[in-house]
């Protein structure tokens, strides 16, 4: 007698890779077409959209200023969310570089980028290293499980 194999939760489909581009400083007004094409032609809508493109590019201008003046966007897309993964060749961060509370009023210089970044999206990581940091922001999109909020 055989047994019917127990149900699986459905997984979402592997990340498919939708742009990799190197940036630096004259790059940034076109990443951020890029990206607000690629956004717009997978469904999230403005006023998610724009905050996307926001937030991408205030952790872009933080690779630009803080860490060798450039790096690498990798746009991504899964069933259920866009992610914006920005690689840097920089000394490195963590997540404690982003303020809890208001940027400044805690006495410490910087980390309004990654707090604003961290305002606008769904979800935003950090891991670095002495080679680099990477810092992801995802978004879901609308009508998947967990969809976008409006």
């Amino acid at each position: 007698m055989t047994t019917a194999p127990e149900p699986q939760e459905p997984r979402e489909a592997l990340p498919v890779t939708l742009l990799e581009v190197p940036f630096h400083r004259d790059d940034l007004p076109r990443l951020r077409m890029l990206v607000e094409r690629h956004a717009d032609h997978h469904g999230l809508p403005e006023p998610r959209r724009g905050d996307f493109i926001a937030a991408l590019d205030a952790v872009a201008v933080n690779a630009v200023e803080h860490a060798g003046g450039g790096g690498t966007l990798v746009l991504q897309r899964t069933d259920a969310h866009l992610a914006c993964h920005i690689h840097d060749r920089g000394p490195g961060f963590s997540a404690d570089a982003i303020p809890d509370g208001t940027p400044g009023v805690d006495g410490r210089p910087g980390g309004r980028g990654l707090w604003l970044a961290g305002l606008l999206i769904d979800e935003l990581t950090v891991s670095g290293g002495p080679g680099g940091s990477r810092v992801t922001l995802a978004v879901r999109l609308p009508g998947e499980p967990g969809g976008s909020r409006s």
